[in-house]
C-alpha cells in the first residue's frame, strides 16, 4: 500500500481554495447585514452631481440627442406619403395621354 503525499502547491491551493469560498460568501452578508433601503438609493449622489455641474455636458448631449431622434422620427413618418405621391406621379407619366388632350 502507497500513500500519495501532497506537496506544499496542493496545500496552499487549497488553503487558497479555501479563503476564496470564505470571502464570496461573506461578503454579501456584511454588505446586507445592517443595510437599509435608503443605503441603495442613488438619488442623493445623482442630484448631488446635477447640482454640482459636472454633468451638464452629458445632460446636453442627452438632450440633443432626444431632439435629434423625435426629428428623425417625423422624417421617417413622411417616407410612406412621399413615396406613394412619387409613386403616382411615376404612373402618371407612363400611362398613355387621353385621345383628345394632345390638340
Amino acid at each position: 500500500m502507497s500513500y500519495q503525499t501532497h506537496d506544499l502547491s496542493e496545500w496552499a491551493a487549497v488553503l487558497s481554495l479555501g479563503v476564496g469560498v470564505h470571502g464570496a460568501f461573506s461578503a454579501p452578508y456584511f454588505l446586507f447585514v445592517d443595510a437599509t433601503a435608503r443605503d441603495f438609493d442613488p438619488r442623493p449622489a445623482v442630484r448631488r452631481a446635477i447640482e454640482s455641474g459636472r454633468m451638464d455636458s452629458v445632460l446636453c448631449a442627452v438632450a440633443n440627442a432626444k431632439y435629434d431622434a423625435r426629428a428623425a422620427a417625423a422624417r421617417a413618418r413622411h417616407i410612406p406619403r412621399d413615396a406613394a405621391i412619387t409613386t403616382a406621379a411615376l404612373l402618371m407619366l407612363l400611362s398613355p395621354a387621353p385621345k383628345g388632350a394632345l390638340r
